[in-house]
């Protein structure tokens, strides 16, 4: 799309659309922050949202996370993604797309193949338009939000983990946020591949589907070896995705490189206190399924669970009727307290209503119990009574000191 930079509308002045401004030179955004037109550092010109007039724009390019129902977005005539400008000039690439994990498989499979020259962007930090057109491979975290937007762009290999509901305030419904995330296999031809959960196994695509369910699944068609991989629970299905996608590329699986890694904080963060006993940091599980899993992962030892925030009113009956079978204690905290204990009463499950989770951490390290695994796993969101996941999940770490 070169040589038409100069009527491009940018929407919304954020990280993804500045880089492209700064590849293409001063442009012009519509955002709701500003409210008097100006020009910043880069020669930009900074509008108000109200003073777009479509006609006068070739093409609109919004932030990702601009809504549908944005009035910019309603009144845009020729709409494109970040991914859709660079269509017809990206390497082959590489989507990893889902509702949890994209980020460490994204991560994990770079890891992997970073000696073939790949560079990982997307949704993981770096915009495509800071991401080199000489590389050998993009490897791209794609959020729905981007999907939503996408219709030229296509991978060679698109990596799609379970999809549970999310962002449903922004698509809509979960239909709509299914839809978005299955959007790139309509467009795939022969000689791609999609990894895909089976619940979608017949969703149309000309790819190679390959479907999954269970880490065996992976391991059996990879023929992967589990017990040399380091990882349990989510992560364990992350490593297995992206030696998959090593197995595809390039016929390789290093079970050494991608053991190596090093995992972020705030998920499944493993830590001992001086007696020994494990505490586990998994601030980052914001969402029902992120916690199904981390309680998968350590469903096998007696489980003190901290739960609680604002869960956006998610039905939290199915992490309730996996816990009604193991054995946990729960100490409850955050916006969602009362309706965890009722639950708890319901599955007939030993909860703690706590508040906050300071007091969580004092009850389990006063109580008698010292032999079971401490999990904050919240499914919920943290700005009930923090700043984000991240300043919870330190809090947690501090209190474990205590």
């Amino acid at each position: 799309m070169p040589g038409i930079h100069k009527q491009i509308s940018f929407f919304g002045y954020g990280k993804t659309t500045r880089a492209l401004a700064k590849k293409l030179g001063p442009s012009t955004f519509y955002d709701d922050n500003v409210s008097k037109p100006h020009t910043d550092d880069e020669g930009n010109s900074l509008k108000p949202s109200s003073e777009f007039v479509a006609k006068y724009s070739q093409c609109e390019i919004p932030s990702p996370g601009m809504a549908p129902s944005h009035p910019l977005i309603q009144q845009a005539n020729n709409l494109i993604s970040e991914y859709d400008y660079f269509a017809d000039t990206m390497p082959p690439s590489v989507w990893i797309s889902g509702t949890n994990g994209k980020t460490t498989t994204t991560q994990m499979i770079q890891t992997l193949l970073s000696s073939h020259g790949s560079l990982a962007g997307g949704n993981i930090g770096t915009p495509l338009a800071e991401l080199d057109l000489e590389a050998s491979l993009w490897i791209l975290e794609t959020s729905s939000f981007t999907l939503h937007y996408t219709n030229k762009a296509v991978p060679q290999i698109y990596v799609l983990l379970p999809i549970t509901p999310d962002h449903l305030y922004w698509h809509g419904s979960m239909s709509e946020y299914e839809e978005a995330k299955l959007k790139p296999l309509s467009a795939m031809s022969e000689g791609d591949a999609v990894l895909i959960p089976k619940k979608y196994k017949d969703y149309p695509t000309k790819a190679m589907k390959i479907p999954y369910d269970t880490n065996e699944d992976l391991a059996e068609y990879f023929d992967i070896d589990i017990s040399k991989l380091r990882f349990k629970g989510a992560f364990l299905q992350d490593a297995l995705l992206a030696l998959s996608v090593s197995k595809i590329l390039f016929d390789e699986c290093d079970y050494e490189r991608i053991n190596a890694m090093p995992l972020d904080a705030h998920r499944q963060e493993e830590l001992y206190d001086k007696n020994g006993r494990l505490w586990v940091n998994d601030s980052k599980a914001t969402n029902l399924d992120a916690t199904i899993q981390a309680v998968m992962a350590y469903k096998h030892e007696p489980l003190s669970l901290i739960l609680g925030g604002d869960d956006k009113g998610v039905d939290l009956r199915p992490l309730f009727e996996l816990l009604a079978g193991i054995e946990v204690t729960i100490y409850t905290i955050g916006k969602n307290e009362s309706k965890l204990l009722e639950l708890a009463k319901d599955f007939v499950i030993n909860a703690h209503g706590c508040h906050t989770l300071e007091n969580a951490c004092k009850k389990i390290i006063h109580s008698y119990d010292t032999i079971s695994t401490v999990l904050l796993s919240p499914a919920a969101a943290s700005l009930d009574q923090f700043s984000s996941y991240g300043q919870r999940g330190d809090e947690f770490k501090k209190f474990v000191k205590l």
